[in-house]
């Protein structure tokens, strides 16, 4: 309590008073020097920790690994590193961490790297320590290159769980589980292992499960792929009009003016009634559309369509049809 008031002088007092302290009691002294910013005291106190015969566990170990990154001095730093060692033959996520974050802040960058290639497990925590313990040291090239590895390690993790889910567990994956599976994929640019998966799976597939594979095309301008997921979207809802959007972006951002002009064409097919309606409405009061600025390579009647399908023109119909519903 003193200690989280900044009143540390008054909780060195009451800590030096005690007839009695254990393990709890010595981590909450040092740990309360380290937040204070005397770094330096609380390396003292875990000396004479040891001197009394108590002996760290995982949690207060985290606590003197904080203080003696904040300290700087690669000397304890080793000397706590062996005392881990000597206690646990591997480091833990929450640790580990803390082990690459005070080598890192201590000036060896190599002997945090080292930690960090032999922990088993990482979180995205341990990822982002070992990122910025390169920054430290103004080694912004080897930050980046680690960048891309924690979305590898991510999916590896994921890829691991969800076959635990089948073999040890016995969970028979649905079409949700499938989907995060397609996303994780999707996500780092695994899009041949992404549309694997979905092929393979004996479960019925659904809107979300396309949509995730979609969105990775997008991102990774894979068109191919974008138009087999587009149209099994579109098989599915053939009248929902963002599955032929997001299909026409990709092929425009690809250069494919023709293929966006024929996937525009079908959407203004299958438009809903009430946008037959703007549109009759529109040239009934004397509108032309002016295809002078429609830059694409295609034809006259393809300019039209792509006119008529305008995102204004939808948007107004949406909202027509929204006032309307709300009327009845």
């Amino acid at each position: 309590m003193y200690a989280k008031c900044g009143v540390i002088d008054d909780a060195r007092k009451l800590f030096d008073m005690m007839m009695e302290k254990d393990l709890t009691t010595w981590t909450v002294m040092i740990g309360a020097y380290a937040a204070c910013g005397n770094a330096n005291e609380s390396l003292v106190l875990f000396d004479q920790m040891q001197e009394h015969g108590i002996l760290p566990d995982k949690i207060s170990m985290v606590t003197f690994v904080n203080a003696c990154a904040k300290l700087g001095a690669m000397n304890k730093a080793k000397v706590i590193h062996d005392l881990i060692r000597k206690q646990y033959h591997s480091l833990d996520v929450i640790l580990g961490t803390a082990v690459i974050d005070m080598y890192a802040k201590c000036g060896s960058i190599d002997s945090a790297r080292e930690i960090f290639d032999k922990m088993r497990d990482k979180n995205v925590i341990s990822w982002s320590a070992m990122i910025a313990a390169y920054g430290y040291h103004g080694q912004g090239q080897k930050a980046l290159e680690l960048f891309p590895l924690i979305h590898s390690g991510l999916v590896q993790e994921g890829l691991e769980i969800f076959s635990l889910m089948q073999e040890k567990y016995f969970i028979k994956p649905d079409v949700k589980h499938y989907t995060c599976m397609v996303d994780l994929l999707g996500r780092v640019g695994k899009l041949d292992q992404a549309l694997n998966m979905i092929e393979n799976m004996k479960v019925e597939k659904d809107v979300g499960l396309w949509a995730a594979l979609l969105s990775a095309c997008r991102i990774y301008n894979h068109v191919e792929m974008a138009q087999k997921a587009a149209e099994s979207l579109i098989e599915i809802q053939p009248h929902k009009p963002s599955h032929y959007v997001m299909l026409s972006n990709i092929y425009a951002k690809a250069g494919k003016w023709e293929n966006m002009a024929n996937i525009r064409a079908q959407m203004t097919l299958k438009r809903p009634q009430k946008l037959k309606s703007l549109v009759q409405k529109l040239e009934d009061s004397g509108y032309v559309p002016d295809t002078e600025f429609v830059l694409h390579d295609v034809s006259e009647e393809l300019k039209l369509g792509n006119l008529y399908a305008h995102s204004e023109k939808l948007a107004i119909a949406y909202g027509l049809i929204s006032r309307g519903l709300r009327s009845q």
